[in-house]
């Protein structure tokens, strides 16, 4: 336990009054059943802890008395005392999580018919504790009789795209456990890295586990299997069940990357720094991709004690089986009509294998996709109508959709988590629901879970994205059927009293309805740019550099806006209360003749993306065309005019475009540079076409340019970017509803 202590409870200074009356109790989540009594239970180093013998009853009783000394200062002994605490279990309790607690003037007992229960009145126990340490503090007295609404009450984190350490995931375990979360789904990985170490296939970590990134660094890590047993354990003592997530048959790219015959192609590829939907997928026609997966299996089962293991299935293209000889011979020899069909003759020979060694497969909705067993958990995340569905075929439902923690914070807020009925959600997208589904099959909702993907998530800006809403997600889940408006307006104040024990325990989290921080720069007269800061905390401060570094706490600051005279490599960082609470947000300022000048468009680009003022706002794009940098146009060509305003010396012209083509952004076919006196008569100086596979899915940035051989002399500069007309055959759903994503135009 000490470690847990060390870095998650010593150091408490922060004082608080002694809790007295029910409206001074402030516990999340809300017990079911709590009556405030009269006087308080004091606690000092006369106290004593009394708890069942057996290996567990002795954890629990020094993980209480641990929290007590870090919490308070008070160090207490274990042993029966008149007027001490007491944990016991006592059959008459019903429920696995179930826990009665009762405070008394005279002593404090806490019953359970399991040590799982017993474990969740210690946590309550501590919320009543004040953040105090003195030589005795006063205990409310109190009785509660409490059980969880569900049994499934989970937070999942994806540590593929993103790796997070062990030091922060067990964190993370502390905080969930202390808000009664039981669950912690360990999504270990996808197509932008493999995460757990194999040792039958060591190339799994070697390659897969790596990635280079467009500034050709290289970004990944692993975690060893003593790691993974440390932090099974670490959840273990704290009552959360760690499942594994590998993911099968799609999002496989890393595995590929690693051991090439897994795919149905057997061609070498990379491991993949683009986000989205992959076509290179496990081979369900090759009898070696069974062996592979068993093996894996064979060494991630003993690792996780869990009952459940997730595979995945979800977002599987199946292009490549179509085009797979062996897989259309095997979809013939099994009478299957279509693809969906293997599909589900995968997921169904996976599920038999763990079967077999005891386990349960959990997957995403799409394996109900040519029909799921009806032992298979159901994860539901694309809406209530896929919930009914799988309810309808009779499998055991964990609802996630409505919590995917990873969306901004003003877009899933609080309030937002708060409200939602996991029973039978009724946001407006899911308004085809069947209600009578939901009321019929009510006893297969195990429960919910909250996603962490981590396209956008990192170990410095994750907590801001989890905290408070998962304190309201927890409040959601175990409370079972509280989501009215004096419901949330009791949770609000009760959710008051948790920031001081988030701020001591130094986690970075973020405000209820609105993001940490959002960044825009704009041009300064009569030079130079001021970058504004819009902040969701008043006493949040950013710190920037010009050089490329990283800034420090130690970095120049602003809190609103500040002026740059210089161009160079901007970076921004947000702090609050001395945590960093991003990964620097980085632009690139450059000196441009057509900074700041009068631009037109033959046709505007889309409100979604950045407004054409970022084509000339001297700022380069960067490679993320969600960064506010990029101007997209669907289904258009673009068309730009940069009026110089009198007659230029110009050397070179040039412009950024975007290829991502998991996201339908291609490049364009053809660029011209026109250059002309009057705006009227124009002189082409120079067409280039890209060089483009239109079928790599990596992001690529292609910068095009005219290099005059002698200089130029104009007023104005205009750019013509040609979208393609026509695409390869095998480009998903042809042309339409393609994007050209540009950044600035340069003129030196």
């Amino acid at each position: 336990m000490s470690k847990m202590l060390a870095r998650y409870l010593l150091g408490f200074s922060i004082l608080l009054p002694a809790l007295g009356t029910a409206a001074d109790i402030s516990i999340i989540p809300e017990p079911q059943h709590l009556q405030a009594g009269q006087g308080s239970y004091r606690l000092d180093a006369h106290t004593r802890v009394a708890a069942p013998q057996d290996a567990r009853g002795r954890e629990i009783a020094t993980f209480l008395r641990e929290a007590i000394h870090a919490q308070t200062g008070i160090t207490v002994q274990e042993g029966a005392a008149a007027h001490g605490i007491e944990l016991k279990l006592d059959p008459a309790v019903k429920g696995g999580e179930a826990y009665r607690l009762a405070v008394t003037s005279s002593n404090v007992t806490i019953s359970a018919s399991t040590e799982q229960g017993l474990f969740w009145g210690v946590q309550t126990l501590r919320q009543l504790l004040p953040m105090e340490h003195a030589a005795q503090v006063a205990i409310p007295a109190v009785e509660i009789e409490d059980a969880p609404a569900y049994p499934w009450r989970g937070v999942m984190l994806d540590v593929s795209r993103h790796f997070y350490p062990v030091g922060f995931v067990e964190k993370q375990l502390d905080l969930l456990s202390y808000y009664k979360i039981n669950t912690f789904h360990w999504h270990l990985t996808d197509d932008q890295g493999w995460r757990i170490e194999i040792k039958r296939y060591p190339k799994l970590t070697s390659v897969g586990a790596w990635r280079t990134e467009a500034d050709g660094t290289r970004y990944g890590g692993f975690y060893t299997q003593a790691q993974i047993r440390e932090v099974v354990d670490y959840a273990r003592q704290r009552n959360i069940t760690v499942i594994p997530e590998i993911e099968m048959p799609g999002h496989s790219v890393a595995a590929i990357a690693a051991y090439p015959e897994l795919s149905c192609s057997k061609q070498q590829v990379a491991v993949t720094t683009a986000w989205g939907v992959h076509k290179n997928i496990d081979c369900v026609g090759d009898e070696g991709t069974f062996t592979f997966l068993e093996n894996v299996l064979d060494e991630v089962l003993p690792l996780f004690p869990s009952q459940y293991v997730h595979i995945g299935g979800d977002e599987t293209p199946k292009v490549a089986w179509h085009e797979c000889a062996s897989c259309q011979a095997l979809m013939h020899k099994l009478g299957l009509k279509d693809e969906d069909g293997l599909q589900s003759y995968f997921i169904k020979r996976i599920q038999h294998y763990l079967e077999g060694k005891g386990k349960t497969l959990v997957g995403w909705d799409e394996i109900l996709e040519g029909g799921a067993d009806t032992q298979a958990i159901i994860e539901a995340w694309r809406g209530a109508d896929e919930q009914a569905k799988a309810l309808a075929n009779g499998n055991h439902v964990v609802v996630a959709g409505p919590f995917y923690i990873d969306r901004a914070l003003d877009s899933l807020t609080v309030k937002d988590v708060f409200h939602t009925d996991i029973a039978n959600d009724s946001s407006p997208d899911d308004a085809k629901a069947d209600a009578a589904v939901f009321a019929a099959h009510r006893a297969q909702l195990l429960g919910g879970e909250a996603p962490l993907w981590s396209e956008r998530a990192n170990p410095y800006n994750a907590e801001s994205k989890l905290y408070p809403r998962v304190l309201a997600f927890a409040e959601n889940l175990w409370r079972g059927n509280a989501h009215d408006d004096a419901a949330w307006a009791d949770f609000q104040q009760r959710l008051l009293a948790q920031y001081p024990r988030l701020d001591a325990w130094h986690v970075a989290y973020g405000p209820k309805d609105h993001v940490v921080v959002q960044y825009s720069l704009t041009v300064a007269s009569p030079g130079g740019w001021q970058l504004h800061a819009q902040r969701g905390f008043d006493d949040l401060v950013n710190r920037y550099t010009l050089d490329g570094s990283v800034p420090t706490a130690s970095s120049p600051s602003f809190t609103d806006a500040v002026t740059l005279r210089h161009a160079g490599t901007l970076q921004v960082v947000p702090f609050r209360k001395g945590l960093r609470y991003d990964n620097p947000t980085r632009f690139t300022l450059v000196d441009n003749l057509a900074t700041g000048k009068p631009l037109s468009l033959a046709q505007p680009p889309s409100k979604q993306y950045a407004p054409a003022a970022a084509l000339t706002d001297g700022v380069l794009g960067g490679g993320d065309f969600h960064n506010g940098q990029w101007s997209g146009w669907n289904d258009a060509d673009v068309d730009a005019t940069i009026d110089l305003q009198k007659s230029t010396t110009i050397h070179s012209i040039a412009m950024d475009f975007l290829q991502d083509s998991g996201s339908r952004i291609l490049p364009p076919q053809q660029v011209s540079f026109q250059v002309s006196s009057d705006g009227q008569h124009w002189n082409t100086v120079d067409t280039e076409q890209p060089q483009a596979d239109l079928m790599d899915s990596s992001p690529h940035v292609f910068h095009l340019a005219f290099k005059a051989g002698k200089p130029v002399s104009a007023r104005y500069v205009r750019v013509v970017a040609n979208r393609h007309a026509t695409v390869p055959a095998a480009f998903p759903d042809g042309a339409a509803n393609t994007w050209l994503f540009a950044d600035e135009i340069l003129v030196k």
